[in-house]
């Protein structure tokens, strides 16, 4: 079956497309897409990653489904929350 794996950077994104058998895990998926090849600071054991927009709780057991995206997540440089209090504390 045929599903995707995509990770961005402000200056750079990929989406790699690839076949996998049937019961292929998330995890699998990323480790399999060879995705370190163009970011190869990425840790394909931890990275957060979700379906479509929703995370993933357990990559390590949720089968993909035919056409389906993995996303990697990079860490956030700064929380939002943070961020937005020290907007407004400068206003």
């Amino acid at each position: 079956m045929r599903v995707e794996v995509a990770y961005a950077e402000p200056e750079k994104q990929k989406i790699l497309a690839f076949e996998v058998e049937e019961g292929c895990t998330v995890r699998d998926a990323v480790r399999r897409s060879n995705i370190t090849t163009f970011f190869p600071h990425i840790d394909v054991e931890n990275i957060k990653v979700g379906i479509f927009g929703k995370a993933v709780r357990n990559p390590e057991e949720q089968i993909l489904k035919e056409g389906e995206r993995v996303e990697l997540y990079r860490e956030l440089k700064y929380d939002p929350k943070q961020a937005r209090a020290n907007r407004a504390a400068k206003k």
